[in-house]
């Protein structure tokens, strides 16, 4: 390793004195505010039209709440709309969320399918998150203001442009420039499959490590001089009950979510003939596992019927609010509805999971020992890195929204316990296809 250095620095050196390299960092920086800007107001879109079909438009008719049957016309006409965008428009309206992330392939002919199937499908209650169709438009955008500026338009340049495109973009979704920076890392597959093979061990010694620091059940932990920032709601103590549920939640979580996703792959392969009737008769299924879950329940269908991102805050917020039959329901319910949209529809499937396996916590936290905090976390973290695959991405996603330090080695072990279950189980094998880092060719 010692030897390549040298080299590596000697490379990385050269590649920033190329003019045509320089240009293309300057673009890059000078596209962020723009497509940051776009992106906004398209998810403040989504919000006003979800907000209307789902709030407004039930109120003005006379209902407190939009009635059992409400999804089914909505996700009939969802599905309509992004079967005809698949079949006639460039791009078939964005990748497929069976697929999981991708950023390479970015194109500007895509945009115009990218953007109605994406309006089509998540604010009529689509069990889908707006982060794959971000990553698109962002990549598609920073290309278009390329062309516009008559910019470097070699394959390398088309790659870095389309990444700092999509990472203006999903920055925009999780509000953290570091979530977009890792999860970006992670997607566009910098180091191929060695990376995630040595993050493995990493993550689980350091998650094993960070229990000294941390603390074990009645051990205070020992305390170094590293950066703190003191959190002023008390966080329980992990003890042993924690990481033991923890573990075999998060391979519980791994189980159902892997077997989701390739019950969704086997969706995307249903709907590639005759596109326009079985993504209508699919989105028409999600819409009919809402209303189930409404009938059943007597709860808003919009609980199955979204992507579960505005929920998370009240479902972990407020447990004691969701019973014991209304959290089977919406997990089996919920699942189903995911596996439908995830091969018929378009969008991201990084929410619903999120949301899933926060359920999964929940309903779990009453086992004797484990509480709220750890059940959500491992939930959490086992539910991102089953269907992404991206061990750290998963990771640092868990504590963001976790927001509790303490949580580290659960939220570490139960992403390495999730990502191992979810490669060694036969079913959900197809992968993206990462883009090729520019800087590999130059």
């Amino acid at each position: 390793m010692t030897a390549t250095q040298p080299a590596e620095a000697e490379l990385l050196r050269g590649l920033l004195k190329t003019p045509a390299y320089r240009k293309t960092l300057v673009m890059c920086a000078l596209v962020g505010i723009p497509v940051s800007l776009v992106c906004f107001w398209f998810l403040a879109g989504l919000h006003e039209l979800e907000h209307l079909l789902w709030e407004s438009l039930p109120h003005g008719l006379g209902w407190d709440a939009p009635p059992w049957w409400w999804p089914l016309p909505l996700l009939l006409v969802a599905g309509a709309v992004v079967g005809w965008v698949a079949s006639r428009l460039p791009g078939a309206g964005g990748h497929v969320p069976a697929a999981g992330l991708a950023v390479g392939g970015a194109s500007t002919s895509a945009l115009p399918g990218v953007v109605l199937a994406a309006t089509a499908s998540l604010p009529l209650g689509a069990v889908l998150g707006p982060e794959a169709p971000l990553i698109a438009l962002g990549g598609g955008l920073a290309l278009l203001l390329r062309d516009l500026a008559r910019g470097p338009g070699t394959p390398q340049a088309s790659v870095l442009m389309g990444v700092a495109g999509a990472a203006a973009a999903i920055a925009a979704i999780f509000g953290s420039p570091l979530i977009a920076a890792v999860l970006l890392i992670e997607v566009v597959g910098v180091g191929g499959p060695q990376l995630v093979a040595v993050m493995l061990p990493a993550l689980l010694s350091s998650g094993l490590g960070a229990l000294v620091f941390t603390g074990f059940g009645r051990w205070t932990g020992l305390k170094t001089g590293g950066l703190t920032v003191k959190i002023p709601d008390e966080v329980p103590r992990l003890d042993a009950a924690d990481v033991g549920w923890g573990l075999l939640l998060a391979v519980a979580v791994a189980v159902v979510l892997r077997l989701t996703v390739g019950a969704g792959q086997a969706v995307a392969a249903f709907v590639t003939r005759r596109t326009v009737v079985r993504t209508a008769l699919c989105a028409l299924g999600a819409g009919v596992c809402a209303a189930v879950y409404a009938l059943v329940t007597g709860r808003s269908p919009e609980e199955v019927a979204s992507s579960g991102q505005a929920m998370m805050a009240s479902l972990v917020g407020h447990p004691h609010a969701w019973g014991i039959g209304v959290l089977v329901a919406v997990l089996l319910c919920k699942t189903a509805a995911y596996a439908l949209c995830l091969g018929a529809l378009r969008g991201g499937p990084i929410f619903p999971a999120l949301f899933l396996g926060a359920a999964a916590g929940v309903l779990a936290s009453p086992l004797p020992g484990l509480g709220v905090v750890p059940a959500v976390a491992a939930g959490l973290a086992a539910a991102g890195a089953s269907v992404l695959r991206l061990p750290v991405s998963s990771a640092v996603m868990a504590l963001l929204l976790i927001g509790s330090p303490s949580m580290t080695p659960v939220v570490i072990l139960a992403t390495v316990a999730g990502l191992v279950t979810a490669e060694l189980l036969p079913v959900g094998r197809v992968r993206r296809e990462p883009a090729e880092p520019a800087g590999q060719r130059t």
